[in-house]
């Protein structure tokens, strides 16, 4: 996860050069430059638009599409990693699923990996089989 975190940074730092004309000054000194990459990346919002920015371009979508691809190939890495933090779980699945929206050949991958992953499907099924157990609860109700 942290090479992801180190590949998103410069990412970030290749949208910022290739947005702004203008600031091409700003970032042209490493002290300024460090800073505005430091502000960004601590702070939630703005990581997030820069994210949402760099997924915008081709480029942005290539990378994310092979990383994606490397963190599938290592999945005692990744499997790992999701249990040890919650939110980035959520983050990362939520993020997988707005791409694969965007990009439908994405989404049929990712559906006939799911399908061809006996573990995907027995998940699959138990949150099938939990949500109606909960509508049937409100049904009662």
């Amino acid at each position: 996860m942290k090479k992801l975190n180190k590949y998103i940074g410069l990412i970030a730092l290749a949208a910022l050069f290739a947005s702004c004309q203008s600031s091409k000054q700003l970032l042209s000194k490493s002290d300024s430059r460090a800073k505005l990459m430091h502000n960004i990346a601590s702070d939630h919002d703005m990581s997030k638009e820069m994210m949402d920015a760099i997924m915008q371009g081709a480029h942005g979508k290539m990378l994310m599409k092979e990383r994606m691809k490397e963190m599938m190939g290592d999945k005692s890495m990744m499997m790992q990693t999701m249990k040890d933090d919650l939110e980035m779980k959520k983050r990362m699945m939520s993020g997988m699923m707005e791409t694969a929206k965007a990009d439908t050949r994405m989404m049929a991958e990712m559906c006939k990996a799911m399908m061809d992953n006996p573990e995907m499907m027995q998940m699959m099924q138990k949150m099938k089989d939990k949500d109606k157990g909960m509508m049937k609860g409100m049904d009662q109700n």
